[in-house]
């Protein structure tokens, strides 16, 4: 967007907190940024706000520049099917047309009257490898002779640094009395150093970005819960999945939260395709266990890999829609027709 001539107000990665209790120390800076938002909206009068995910702090943006008279389209719908699902009726205040990727959430909004379409995934026919498996191993000198696990903590530094003790407790059950490689893409948030103390004494080492090579090209991938499994699933790769939040985050959560699986995946295929660990489930045996099964079972691994081709398929297939349509070329139809019936 910058190098297309955006010039940014705030940056999205100030906005980066997950967890309920970890939000609240962070709110002065929040509140900060969205009254500097808002006050750029009010100086520059735009003909139309596109607002992306972030819900808690979108709504109050959609509800400022709505009473501003600005048209609001929201691109990737916040998931407010999954948790306090009564701020949908908010949405309908302010949302002029919402654009979903995920293909169960047309239905949800449409039976709540929010104006919706559901346009495709994004990353579907994109999340292919760069380079051929020989050039990724010889980049980062990964012996052939063995498996090769790629390790996905999170984006974020904060929720990879929760992850990490159970994952590096995963590795060392995993590498007893067996050779195997395992390697993490750091995240351009993160870089490779940032895990240089963290992964101490483990076999795993971090690499520069990378990732969709180390995914399409790794045997199994322990991966945190997020947009990461969906490209995993878009590559076909086997997975592991978990997540882990503060206790108190988990424990008020769970009185929010209303869906029948956490990992995306699942929630796309409606049923369960990949194991999701979360929480006090997620320790390093019960993920090493899972994993090896995968490795070991070629049965279950085939299953697996079976129901990610599903997922995938609904992620690249949008009913009554131009098949032949780039995603975001879709997203940008329906963000000018917006703007044109403003004029």
């Amino acid at each position: 967007m910058r190098a297309a001539g955006v010039r940014p107000v705030i940056r999205t990665e100030d906005l980066a907190v997950v967890g309920l209790l970890e939000v609240v120390e962070h709110l002065p800076r929040i509140w900060g940024k969205y009254k500097e938002l808002v006050a750029a909206a009010r100086a520059k009068k735009p003909s139309l706000a596109i607002l992306t995910d972030s819900p808690d702090f979108n709504f109050r943006v959609g509800m400022s520049v709505k009473k501003l008279g600005v048209p609001v389209v929201y691109l990737v719908a916040p998931q407010v099917w999954a948790w306090r699902q009564g701020r949908v009726h908010t949405m309908r205040k302010f949302v002029d047309q919402l654009l979903c990727i995920f293909p169960f959430e047309e239905e949800f909004f449409r039976k709540h009257q929010v104006p919706v379409r559901y346009i495709g995934h994004p990353l579907a026919g994109k999340v292919k490898p760069r380079m051929t498996k020989e050039e990724f191993f010889r980049k980062h000198k990964i012996p052939l002779d063995r498996p090769l696990i790629a390790v996905l903590p999170g984006s974020r530094k904060s929720e990879a640094l929760r992850h990490i003790p159970e994952l590096k407790r995963a590795i060392a059950i995993m590498a007893e009395g067996r050779k195997m490689s395992f390697v993490l893409p750091a995240s351009p948030t993160c870089g490779p150093d940032f895990f240089l103390m963290p992964l101490a004494g483990c076999p795993a080492w971090a690499i520069d970005g990378d990732a969709w090579e180390a995914m399409a090209y790794c045997d199994v991938a322990l991966a945190a819960s997020g947009t990461v499994t969906v490209e995993a699933a878009l590559l076909g790769t086997p997975m592991v999945t978990y997540y882990k939040v503060s206790d108190i985050s988990w424990k008020i959560g769970q009185w929010l939260v209303k869906v029948p699986f956490y990992t995306m995946v699942n929630l796309i295929a409606e049923r369960k395709v990949v194991p999701e660990l979360i929480q006090d489930e997620m320790t390093g045996e019960r993920i090493a266990a899972e994993a090896l099964l995968l490795l070991d079972n070629t049965e279950e691994r085939e299953k697996m890999k079976a129901g990610l081709a599903e997922v995938a398929s609904k992620l690249a297939t949008v009913p009554n829609g131009d098949g032949d349509n780039d995603v975001m070329v879709r997203a940008a139809d329906e963000v000018a027709r917006v703007w044109e019936g403003s004029k």
